[in-house]
């Protein structure tokens, strides 16, 4: 079983500024440029309501630095 759970998007964004993250800039639809001092710009490209599963939620704490204890 996996330490992440499938997640909200709205969820996982919140957790992230919550962190630390800052909203650089919001591109038209999904997508929003996330910027951190010490962190290469991410782009975090999903509806509120998309459903984010472990795997993805793995990919995104690798190029983020969020932990399943943030959620």
């Amino acid at each position: 079983m996996s330490k992440w759970p499938s997640t909200k998007a709205k969820r996982v964004l919140a957790a992230l500024l919550k962190i630390g993250w800052t909203v650089k800039r919001h591109k038209s639809g999904s997508h929003s440029i996330l910027a951190r001092d010490g962190w290469p710009n991410y782009v975090f490209a999903f509806h509120d309501t998309e459903t984010i599963g472990p795997r993805m939620l793995s990919r995104i704490a690798k190029h983020t630095g969020l932990t399943p204890d943030d959620l």
